[in-house]
């Protein structure tokens, strides 16, 4: 598939999806460069801000099953992967199948749920598999988690363990819309408090997992040169080096920002990638990444700030 076929098919989802979310460009984009490098998601932000109608969306565009688990405090593991019954009429044990057995999942505020909970995602989300009582089932590569949470509340959250963090690509931080935007909500779907019916705001498919497939073989002949692998090694090895970082980003967070930056480049039309992509990922590949030493908390500085510092002490190639 080439460039053109590319852009012509996200062009397509990004106009399914506005038939229902006004604005959220950089959140769309993300979620594509997502798709294509078959990466996960978390999306941070205030209620109202579209984000389950936003995953609703993007999954009925390109025909994805779409599968949701509302995480709360007594959820169990089994009530996510599934668990084995006795069946008296086969005398043998069946599996009966948890909603994590879907192709675009939406965690939706996984941060309410305890980490024994949330542990019974890590193998889904790297290996795409499961194991349940030592049988492994296969989630197919169309597979992907757009997990949400909520940063106003803390009470009742638990916070997500590093090791399922350093697994999703990106985290995104939703913004609240423009005045324009916030005035053509109010014309689109003032008239209902409901989540709007996505079938009757005409959302149709614009492609499926085989042509997604397609597309992603394709990001494999996107040109990435010596020297801007050069540059990413040296930002993620920055992050370890900080003064104002306790804990800088993981091998895994180069290899992921290599795959992202390639995606990005294709959404822009391109066949090779250029240092303005790495910049325009390393916040939201990288936020979630750091851990800021005591003093630096102590002192105020913020994530964001230290990034942009790495980003600009960093020598970038030409």
């Amino acid at each position: 598939m080439d460039l053109q076929a590319i852009e012509e098919l996200c062009r397509k989802i990004r106009d399914q999806i506005g038939k229902a979310v006004v604005g959220q460009d950089a959140t769309v984009n993300l979620l594509l460069v997502a798709l294509l490098t078959q990466g996960h998601i978390l999306l941070e932000g205030v209620p109202g801000t579209a984000k389950t109608l936003l995953a609703r969306a993007f999954a009925r565009s390109l025909s994805l099953e779409f599968g949701r688990i509302q995480f709360t405090p007594d959820l169990m593991p089994g009530d996510v992967l599934g668990t084995n019954l006795f069946d008296f009429s086969s005398n043998q044990f069946t599996l009966t199948k948890g909603p994590i057995f879907t192709e675009l999942l939406l965690a939706d505020e996984i941060n309410r749920t305890p980490p024994k909970t949330q542990a019974a995602l890590l193998q889904a989300m790297q290996e795409r598999s499961l194991t349940i009582d030592g049988q492994s089932y296969s989630l197919g590569a169309g597979f992907m988690v757009v997990a949400t949470q909520n940063p106003i509340e803390q009470q009742g959250t638990y916070p997500l363990p590093e090791a399922q963090l350093d697994r999703f690509l990106f985290k995104h931080i939703l913004e609240y819309p423009s005045r324009e935007e916030e005035l053509k909500i109010l014309q689109n779907h003032g008239a209902r408090v409901t989540m709007p019916d996505l079938e009757r705001l005409g959302i149709e498919s614009v492609g499926g997992l085989d042509l997604l497939t397609s597309v992603r073989q394709s990001l494999e002949g996107i040109t990435i040169s010596a020297e801007i692998l050069d540059y990413i090694v040296d930002v993620i090895r920055a992050t370890r080096e900080h003064p104002s970082i306790q804990f800088g980003a993981s091998p895994r967070a180069a290899g992921m920002i290599s795959s992202a930056v390639r995606a990005n480049a294709a959404l822009s039309g391109r066949d090779y990638v250029i240092p303005d992509d790495v910049k325009q990922l390393a916040h939201p590949i990288l936020r979630h990444r750091l851990v800021l030493s005591p003093g630096a908390e102590i002192e105020g500085l913020q994530v964001e700030h230290v990034i942009q510092q790495l980003l600009e002490q960093q020598e970038v190639p030409r």
